[in-house]
């Protein structure tokens, strides 16, 4: 009864899936600070044209 309380089957799925939903938070961050300073860059290049 004691072996039963430290099963670790769903142990490794969970892992994987805190992984990638802290790798999508990341991702989404990253492209809403990069979507505004690219939205400045071209906008600049734009009026240089």
């Amino acid at each position: 009864m004691f072996l039963d309380l430290h099963r670790e089957e769903g142990q490794g799925l969970a892992e994987y899936a805190l992984i990638l939903s802290i790798i999508a938070i990341l991702a989404v961050t990253a492209l809403i600070f990069i979507s505004g300073n690219l939205d400045k860059l071209l906008s600049m290049i734009g009026k240089g044209l």
